[in-house]
């Protein structure tokens, strides 16, 4: 099956903290929430294709406890469907404690690990948040496809989706729409093959 990235990005490629003001101040970001007004049916639908109908998420560590504390205190639908759900948790310490159901370490060879989940779990495999787990995955050709939701704005600042290692990346485009407030979502397949030289 598949592994897929689920993301809101800026025009500028920011990724940190669309959700809340406080969700991600690392690096003394002052932008949280720039993304939390995005409510268009089209989003989760296209967010519920992408998944598909069966599926697990792959978070790295501080995303599973950011989105899982947040939506466990907050509660609703959403908290369901992220405590119902298999997850798997990428961290540096095996040891690592998950304190909500269905959770799984995945430490070590993080790349070597999420080659066997591809193999091993029965539907997709989604990644949100989770930029640093992402970056190390996408030098891999461990990305099968990306959804980003980019927003019609730029934050100047922030933690960045793709990372600045040098690489030229090329990536194909499955489909595109647009919501009513601007947004693209933008559906793009993964697999990274160099450009020939000029």
């Amino acid at each position: 099956m598949a592994v897929i990235v689920v993301n809101h990005v800026s025009l500028d490629g920011v990724m940190q903290a669309p959700g809340r003001a406080d969700e991600d101040t690392r690096g003394g970001f002052t932008h949280g929430g720039w993304a939390a007004s995005a409510d268009d049916p089209k989003i989760g639908e296209a967010m519920g294709v992408a998944m598909g109908g069966q599926f697990a998420w792959l978070f790295g560590h501080r995303t599973y406890n950011d989105l899982l504390g947040h939506w466990n205190e907050v509660g609703g639908p959403f908290k369901d469907g992220l405590n119902n759900v298999p997850k798997y948790v990428a961290t540096s310490d095996p040891k690592t404690e998950l304190p909500w159901p269905n959770s799984s370490v995945v430490s070590g060879d993080v790349p070597a690990a999420v080659t066997a989940l591809r193999a091993e779990v029965d539907g997709n495999v989604v990644i949100m948040g989770s930029g640093e787990l992402v970056q190390s995955l996408l030098p891999q050709g461990l990305v099968d496809e990306m959804l980003l939701m980019i927003h019609p704005v730029t934050l100047g600042r922030g933690r960045k989706l793709f990372p600045l290692d040098g690489a030229l990346r090329h990536f194909a485009l499955e489909s595109a729409e647009t919501t009513d407030d601007g947004i693209l979502l933008v559906k793009y397949r993964g697999k990274q093959t160099p450009a020939p030289d000029r």
